[in-house]
């Protein structure tokens, strides 16, 4: 929109202007810019937490979410419209690169690391895995349907998220660079496709800085309102387990996840963002997922979580879930840890082709969230003294 990577037409070429953005040859790790929009996301988050569920979080969503689903149709179709960019190279078509995102490589199921990320992708993306879920879910009425808001959540976010949201970046990206270049993209993880490649990609169409506005601008809603729904849960946790003021506990999380943000802020070219979203965002949301499932289903019993999730519901769940749920779905992520912990636990436990020069970054990575665990249990040791005489947390 302002002009400032017009002209770049390389992969390399943008990746050495993120570089730069990044602050990754500056004295402390970050550059100017870069920092003062972290502090501007921040305290934007900040006063839309401040209002609330109703005057905060939900008028965010009820505003960001149809900006966000109209700009991704918008690119969805421009995307699907596109001819082959390269005469020379017919077959490098968005259609293509469909098939090429879409045919399973059948030898990749073996692989542990593959089910961990997915499943890891799935809880993240439907709130299971860190209490978001149960935050919003508090708020619904005893007799509310669980089951089609359940239907209706997920359907509408994979729509969102597999359907438009695979469509726009892949097979672009297979358009303009063939399938070995895709396959060498997709392999720099999503952050070198969605900031080093959509750029040089978008720019090249016609209206190219329209439509690069609506890719950044997109991204920009989709990280606010995550950051929105991750703080949630520690906010709502200090107000009802801790019985503090609103104000109190949305200046604490806010302070707490500001300092945390600068180990991958300033540890950026070391990886430390690298391990944060692997231990958090992969491997401890599916434990944390498999914890959840073990305690609605087996501490509060199969019959009782049966009966629950069908109060105040119009449709009948088919029974075999009942036996799904029992058994195969806390099954499967034990499987996944079991699988991953014989593949790959020794070489990423000691760090294995990591250079020595971002071990410490790394290690204070894995630091940190260690230490926003122990804040969590020390928390939930401390409400639950604390609502001793009421029989416990509530």
């Amino acid at each position: 929109m302002v002009g400032e990577y017009e002209g770049i037409t390389s992969q390399a070429g943008m990746s050495q202007f993120l570089a730069g953005f990044q602050g990754r040859d500056a004295s402390w790790g970050v550059s100017g810019v870069a920092y003062l929009f972290f502090l501007v996301t921040m305290a934007l988050n900040t006063w839309i937490l401040s209002g609330g569920i109703r005057k905060g979080t939900e008028r965010a969503a009820s505003w960001g979410m149809p900006v966000l689903i109209g700009l991704s149709m918008l690119l969805a179709i421009r995307v699907l419209t596109l001819d082959a960019p390269e005469p020379s190279h017919p077959e490098n078509h968005v259609w293509n690169g469909m098939g090429f995102l879409w045919n399973p490589d059948l030898s990749r199921l073996t692989d542990a690391k593959v089910w961990l990320a997915a499943a890891g992708q799935i809880f993240f993306t439907v709130s299971v895995g860190f209490g978001v879920i149960q935050v919003y879910a508090s708020y619904m009425k005893r007799d509310d349907d669980v089951v089609v808001t359940g239907l209706s959540t997920t359907m509408v976010n994979e729509w969102g998220e597999v359907i438009l949201g695979s469509t726009i970046a892949i097979p672009v990206a297979y358009a303009f660079f063939g399938p070995q270049g895709t396959a060498e993209i997709a392999q720099g993880g999503a952050f070198n496709l969605g900031f080093a490649t959509m750029p040089v990609v978008l720019q090249q169409l016609p209206w190219g800085a329209v439509f690069g506005t609506a890719w950044f601008f997109l991204l920009f809603i989709a990280g606010t309102l995550a950051q929105l729904a991750l703080m949630q849960p520690l906010i709502t946790f200090l107000e009802d387990e801790l019985e503090w003021s609103h104000r109190t506990s949305v200046l604490l999380t806010s302070t707490l996840v500001f300092v945390g943000a600068h180990v991958p802020i300033l540890g950026l070219e070391s990886g430390a963002l690298d391990e944060i979203d692997f231990w958090a965002g992969t491997f401890g949301i599916t434990l944390f997922a498999l914890v959840e499932t073990v305690l609605f289903i087996w501490l509060f019993r199969p019959e009782h979580a049966w009966q629950e999730i069908h109060r105040g519901a119009q449709v009948q769940i088919p029974r075999v879930f009942l036996w799904l749920l029992t058994y195969v779905t806390p099954l499967y992520p034990l499987g996944l840890f079991l699988a991953w912990a014989i593949q790959y636990r020794p070489a990423v436990f000691s760090m294995t082709g990591v250079s020595p020069e971002d071990v410490p970054w790394r290690w204070g990575a894995r630091l940190l969230l260690v230490g926003f665990l122990g804040m969590m249990c020390v928390a939930v040791h401390h409400a639950w003294k604390l609502r001793g005489a009421q029989g416990g947390l509530r």
